[in-house]
């Protein structure tokens, strides 16, 4: 199928009940590696777009009074600036300007999965979750949750990638943090979703999408592209 998983995305999980295989047999992708890294990404946010007045058709304007200003010595006032339409232009750029936000760097983590697809079929969607286990408490477990839009064939790998405020370190006590002779996690992946292009689905017993419903009716509202992670 060629990249048009997103209208499986938009209208396959409105109605996320329909033939799931939840029978508990195992995924059916292979996970080859995983990992996770601090990271710093930079968001640039586009500058808002002001409409700037007509200029008014004053004398200075017009083709020969515009023409002899070409050859104006440099530092000559504009007479444009002293009409009306020209001040508000300027208060107009100054309150745009004002407006602008900066780019800005924001921490966060990248998780990392690289999945095998050993069946015939092609797969479209992949839900999946990376876990972070307290070796001191077992009770305490951090889940990163993931939606990946994809297209993997049969016998084919793919590297998926996503990014989220939330790491793990909301999961460690104290007397972990004093360990320093093993690492402080203990981490695991697993594969919670699967839909192919044909419109089948396996899905893993114990997990249910509808503990993800506002997260990825978020998710789905946002712009997405081919191969793209988003955290749910």
């Amino acid at each position: 199928m060629k990249l048009l998983f997103v209208f499986p995305i938009l209208f396959g999980l409105l109605i996320p009940y329909q033939g799931a295989n939840s029978n508990g047999e195992s995924s059916p992708l292979t996970v080859v590696n995983f990992k996770w890294s601090k990271t710093r990404r930079t968001v640039e946010t586009p500058p808002n777009e002001g409409t700037t007045p007509a200029r008014a058709m004053i004398p200075q304007n017009r083709n020969f009074a515009r023409n002899a200003r070409i050859n104006d010595p440099q530092g000559v006032r504009d007479p444009n600036a002293d009409t009306l339409d020209g001040r508000s232009a300027a208060m107009e750029k100054s309150v745009q300007e004002s407006r602008t936000v900066k780019p800005k760097a924001t921490d966060g983590y990248t998780y990392r999965l690289k999945v095998q697809n050993p069946g015939k079929k092609v797969v479209e969607i992949v839900f999946w979750e990376y876990q972070f286990h307290d070796p001191a408490d077992p009770s305490l477990v951090a889940r990163r949750q993931f939606l990946c839009g994809v297209n993997i064939a049969g016998d084919k790998s793919k590297e998926l990638e996503a990014f989220s405020l939330s790491g793990p370190s909301d999961v460690v006590n104290v007397s972990t943090l004093a360990n320093k002779s093993e690492n402080p996690f203990k981490e695991q992946v697993l594969i919670n979703r699967v839909e192919y292009a044909d419109g089948s689905i396996w899905q893993r017993k114990g997990w249910s999408l509808a503990e993800v419903k506002a997260s990825y009716d978020r998710v789905l509202r946002e712009p997405w592209v081919p191969g793209m992670c988003k955290g749910l």
